[in-house]
Parts: C-alpha cells; structure tokens; sequence
C-alpha cells in the first residue's frame, strides 16, 4: 500500500468516526470566557488619539479665535 493511500484510508477512517459522534459535542471544545475583539492595549491607544486629537482641535481653535 503506497503512503498517499495510507494517508487516505486515515483520513476516511476519521472522518467516519466523527459522523458517528454528529450532534454530542462536549462542553470543553466551546470556548467560554471574555473573549474581546480588541485587545485592551489598542483600545486604550485608540481612546488616546481620539481624546488627544479633540483636545488638540479645542485648543487651535481657542487659539485662532473660533476661526479655524
């Protein structure tokens, strides 16, 4: 038998296998916890520039006499 049929006969035999379990998954393969899309690292950077470019734009404007 030549190594790509062996390969072949594996993985029929596993996805076989898995066929017999459809529908019992177990608790521990969901993934729980806070799980948050941005790390708190960019948001705190993202937070930074948004306030520092707003207090950046008040101050110019204070500046140029509400004329900006």
């Amino acid at each position: 038998m030549t190594t790509s049929r062996r390969l072949a006969d594996r993985k029929v035999e596993r996805f076989e296998k898995n066929i017999k379990k459809r529908g019992t998954v177990p608790e521990t393969t969901t993934k729980k916890g806070n799980s948050y899309p941005v790390g708190p690292v960019m948001l705190g950077f993202f937070i930074f520039v948004v306030i520092g470019s707003s207090l950046f734009q008040i101050i110019r404007t204070a500046t140029s006499g509400g004329m900006a």
